[in-house]
Parts: structure tokens; sequence; C-alpha cells
């Protein structure tokens, strides 16, 4: 039986299928064609907080929460000053962006918000096979992690898990002009792991321990970091948890674009979007959906030229030394943050510079385990 026919239909509605739903609603090229979002819930989720950095000013800046022009980096050594300029460094939370996506893609005529949950598509026939319905349409935006990448041994994974305390004081602790991007000064044993804070005011701010490591960890290990954190490095003794958020997101070198073709395209998480050496995606999500968009105008495949080999490599090799030295993590990002400018950091993982400041970025972070990296890699 024949079930509902779309256009387009985006599996998942998360950051990736509401960002792309967006770009499809607001764009002229785009009316009057059906098109749906089908997920299991649509409720807000309130749980996720995304930061970004960009120049100037965004498409997002009614709804960021805070912004900074300064931030710090902290090893057990040293201290260091970022100013960010020409750069902010803004956050945003999962629920305003959800209540604001929402409103807007149900006021188009030409989307369906769809609670359903797929289990399968079938690329000759363009079937979605959900737990209530069939779905088809001539192209699928899949933000589904593929069940090959949890089954498979053959790629690096480092796992980004966390865990973070909406904390309030009694008096004045934190300095709201300025968030610190990484602290190491409090580390878990042999492991690559830090405290990153976003001040709201001097008695507000976000606290998360997080780990970069090729291992999870149980729930307990982050409180007793977090409350050790805060007592002894900001010798806070009395607080107010007001919300908390955790998260594992995936850093990895598996391939998910090879899943891609000219009837699915692979989205978000699970079409590799996170980037694999930091596990930002907020604006790599951006960017990707503006080469969606082009493409599809263009007539070509939607996934044409969404990643570029040579960062891919990049990201590959740091991955590996991760995976099989973690306790490296604080030297290397040592390195990273002060030996090379703001600019050319962002610029950088923003997948934005020549080759010729990639190899000032890498003769910067030099170590004899990125060579036995570089190899192990350049094999695969």
């Amino acid at each position: 039986m024949l079930g509902p026919v779309y256009f387009y239909v985006i599996v998942g509605g998360g950051l990736a299928g509401l960002q792309l739903a967006l770009r499809l609603k607001d764009d002229v090229f785009f009316k009057g064609k059906k098109m749906a979002i089908i997920d299991p819930s649509f409720n807000i989720s309130k749980d996720k907080t995304w930061c970004f950095w960009e120049q100037e000013k965004g498409r997002w800046d009614s709804l960021i929460s805070a912004e900074w022009k300064t931030g710090k980096f902290i090893s057990t050594t040293a201290e260091e000053d970022l100013d960010l300029k020409p750069y902010s460094y803004k956050m945003l939370t999962s629920e305003k962006f959800f209540e604001y996506a929402l409103a807007e893609i149900r006021k188009s005529e030409d989307f369906f918000l769809i609670e359903d949950e797929i289990s399968n598509i079938d690329p000759v026939t363009m079937k979605a096979v959900g737990r209530k319905k069939t779905y088809n349409a001539t192209h699928f935006f899949d933000s589904r992690i593929p069940s090959e990448y949890y089954e498979t041994q053959d790629y690096t994974k480092i796992y980004q898990h966390f865990k973070g305390y909406h904390v309030k004081t009694e008096t004045p602790v934190f300095d709201p002009g300025q968030f610190t991007m990484m602290d190491f000064r409090l580390t878990y044993k042999n492991s690559t792991s830090f405290t990153y804070i976003l001040p709201f005011s001097a008695t507000e701010a976000l606290v998360e321990y997080t780990f970069f490591t090729p291992f999870l960890t149980e729930e307990e290990i982050y409180d007793e970091q977090m409350k050790k954190y805060l007592s002894e490095y900001l010798n806070i003794d009395t607080y107010e948890v007001l919300n908390e958020e955790k998260g594992n997101i995936p850093m990895t070198d598996f391939p998910f674009e090879k899943n891609n073709n000219f009837k699915i395209t692979k989205i978000g998480t699970g079409g590799g979007w996170v980037k694999g050496s930091t596990g930002y995606s907020f604006k790599h999500t951006e960017k990707k959906i503006t080469k969606i968009i082009e493409n599809i105008k263009s007539g070509y495949e939607p996934s044409k030229d969404l990643f570029r080999s040579k960062y891919k490599f990049y990201d590959a090799i740091f991955l590996d030394v991760l995976a099989r030295r973690n306790e490296k993590g604080e030297q290397i990002f040592s390195k990273f943050y002060q030996k090379n400018s703001v600019e050319a950091i962002f610029a950088y993982l923003d997948e934005e510079t020549k080759f010729t400041e990639d190899l000032k970025i890498m003769f910067s972070l030099f170590d004899p385990e990125f060579i036995v990296s570089f190899f192990r890699k350049f094999r695969l």
C-alpha cells in the first residue's frame, strides 16, 4: 500500500533536520513542494547547549543566551588569555532553538510534522518504513546514525562525554565577560579531561566536566570531579544547581559520507557533520546545509563536495593520537592555544585555511606521536 508521498522527507527533528527545514522553507525555490519532518517526538528539548564562534552579527543573534569577546585556556603550568576579536563566542540553548524552529516551520503550508519512528529507508522503492506508516519521497535527508558505526572496529572512536551544572552562587565568583575554553588543572587519571565554564553573570555559570576519551565512565565520576572543581579551584562552598546537562558526542573518522547518494543524504551526527577533532557541530551544520541548497539548485547530488578530504585526514591523525596516548591531550591543546592566534585557530577549525596555514598549525603541535599516527592512517 502506497503511503504519503512527499518531495523531501527529513528523518529526525534535531539540530540538522530543523536547520535544513528552515532553509528549505525560506527559499522560494522550494515553494509549493510538499515536505515532511518525521521524528518520534517534537517535544521541546531543554537539555542541550550549543556554542559557536562567528564574526560580526549572525542569523541566530536574537536567540543566543550569552556572548563573549574574551576567553581563557588554563593548563597545569600556565594560563592564556584569548582575545577573540574579530570573533565572538556565542551560546544558544536547545530550548530557544527548538521553540523558534518549530514555530516557524509550523507556519509553512509546505511542511508537515509527523510523529513516527523510521526503521528503514529503501533506496530502490524510495519508501521509509515507520512504526505507524510508510512514507514515499523523491529524496530523504536522514539523520539516523548508521548501524555500521556501532559495529565496526576499523575506525577511531573518541567520545566527548560530559556533565554540566548550571550553578548559582551566593557571592560573586565568575567574570561574565570571559569564558573558559579548557581548564586542565583537574584531570581524571591518565585521560584528556578538563573543565569548561560559560559564565552568565557574577553569580551564575554553566560549569561542565568534559572527557575526550576512547572510554566512557560512570555518572558519579562527573559529579565527583565537578564538586571537587567547584570547591578546590573556584572556592565555592555554597551553591544551587539550577539545571543539569549531560551528553556524549562522537569524535570519529568513520566515513559517514559513504552512505550518501542521489536519493538519500545523511545529515547531522549521522552524516558526519560533527567536527571530528573538536565535537563542534552548530556552524558546520549551517555551512553544510548552505552547500546542500546550492547543490540542489545546480542539479547536483545534494551531498556533492560536502567534505574536504584534507581536514578529515587531519582529524583522523589527531584522533588516533588521542586514542593511543590519551594522556597527551593537555600537552597537545596547550601547544594549540599558546602557539597560535585565536584567529588562526578558529579559521583552522572552521576548515577555511590554506595549506601553508595548516603547516603552521601542524608545526606548532609537533610531537613524534603525530608521525606514528600519520603513517597508521596513511596506510588505511
